[in-house]
């Protein structure tokens, strides 16, 4: 089947690309990019063009932004173990509702993805009940341990695009060196979750003023700061390719920054809930705005703007990680961290481009084409001969985040109630049209 978009204004910052155009799809790739592409002109059976075709879609796109799909380089899944969070069927759903067509899904599974046993068992399901592509992303250590190396090289040849032990840091600098050796050695970047345990050690917000007021233990954003100049050292000694996870704080940027001033191998990722709430949206005891890293100050948030202005913070990431309902209703404590994100990111994220922090363009780029080139994916792209994973955006068209709406099982979500502007209306994954 064919399918021709008509008169989208197209926005691609592979190509460099910003123009109203018609886009045709032909056996869910990318066939023609152009101003305009004549209506039913098929290729016949000598390839002369001719005639009408009753196999050809087109979509009318006028007034509407054509982008590739979002490239989501941090989620979870929760599959295999823990599928009464989320699976790989219902959270792909929700990734191509959002508008993402690829996402990478971290190993804090049970069992661990620490091996290509378990890589493959997520590929395998992935391609019989997902709905976007998925990339599994394997683990830095053996049971996510911190203790020994888990085997990359064969996860890598089974098809991790990345390694991390998200959820866990890694506390030996010795592992962490020889992770990203390996890193260098297999040309694979090394996603650190960034935090110091003897500092953070139960911790279960943003130290200060606020969590004294509510008597919550708090955690230091030194805690994030000092593993992040921690392992940016371990890539300089190295050459390794190093990606800072979920960034969230105003010294964390800082240290990122000049890290790339002085020529480092370092790429980093935030999260919209880290610029666009704060740790304010903790009072209350409110569970759902419980998250690891916690949310910051209103100078951190000011701090994660600046660093995706500069280019400090190459990617917005969701870090989409759902919870079962009962669990997230437990004495803030104990529940678990986490946020559902994938169907309010692209949302809340168009609220940098309303107040002139990015461009679309740029906005593209961090969330389609920057994590792209960081796994070295063939994705981020309406290039001729790439795979048709193309979003259709009503940037006007308004919504409420209704949680209880959402098609992740996860509905945790400090954002249920707000208005956004923005949002995918059609997302195509290799010539499939999903619409809302």
């Amino acid at each position: 089947m064919r399918i021709h978009i008509q008169n989208g204004r197209i926005i691609d910052p592979s190509q460099g690309l910003n123009t109203i155009g018609d886009i045709l799809i032909e056996d869910g790739k990318i066939k023609e990019v152009r101003e305009t592409i004549p209506p039913h002109t098929p290729l016949g059976k000598r390839g002369r063009r001719g005639g009408n075709s009753p196999d050809t879609r087109i979509i009318d796109a006028r007034d509407m932004i054509v982008i590739p799909g979002l490239v989501d380089m941090h989620v979870h899944l929760r599959e295999p173990g823990f599928e009464h969070k989320e699976t790989i069927k219902t959270g792909t759903m929700a990734a191509v509702k959002g508008g993402f067509t690829t996402v990478c899904c971290m190993p804090n599974t049970f069992p661990v993805n620490d091996n290509a046993s378990v890589t493959e068992f997520i590929k395998r399901k992935a391609s019989q009940e997902g709905y976007c592509t998925v990339l599994p992303i394997g683990a830095i250590t053996k049971g996510q341990k911190g203790e020994e190396l888990a085997e990359i090289g064969t996860m890598r040849k089974e098809g991790c695009v990345a390694f991390s032990d998200d959820g866990q840091p890694v506390m030996n600098s010795l592992i962490m060196r020889r992770a990203l050796e390996y890193s260098k050695a297999f040309n694979v970047p090394v996603i650190s979750h960034s935090e110091d345990l003897s500092l953070s050690e139960g911790g279960v917000m943003n130290e200060g003023l606020l969590s004294v007021t509510l008597g919550l233990r708090g955690s230091p954003a030194e805690a994030e700061q000092i593993m992040i100049f921690r392992d940016i050292v371990l890539a300089e000694l190295t050459g390794g390719k190093l990606h800072i996870a979920h960034v969230s704080t105003k010294g964390s940027v800082d240290v990122i920054r000049n890290a790339k001033k002085r020529g480092v191998h370092v790429t980093a990722e935030t999260c919209p809930h880290y610029f666009s709430i704060t740790e304010d949206a903790v009072k209350g005891y409110d569970t759902n705005a419980k998250v690891n890293p916690p949310l910051r100050t209103a100078q951190d948030v000011e701090a994660i703007k600046d660093g995706l202005r500069d280019g400090t913070i190459d990617v917005i990431a969701t870090d989409h990680a759902p919870h079962h309902r009962d669990e997230k209703l437990r004495e803030f404590d104990t529940a678990p961290s986490g946020i559902s994100g994938l169907e309010t990111a692209f949302s809340l994220s168009m609220r940098l481009v309303g107040s002139h922090i990015l461009t679309f363009s740029q906005l593209i780029e961090k969330m389609a084409l920057n994590p792209a080139r960081i796994l070295q994916i063939d994705k981020g792209t309406l290039g001729v001969g790439s795979d048709a994973d193309v979003v259709i955006i009503d940037e006007k068209k308004e919504y409420t985040v209704e949680s209880h709406k959402f098609i992740s099982k996860g509905k945790n979500t400090p954002f249920n109630g707000w208005g956004l502007r923005g949002m995918p209306v059609i997302t195509i994954y290799k010539g499939k049209v999903y619409e809302w």
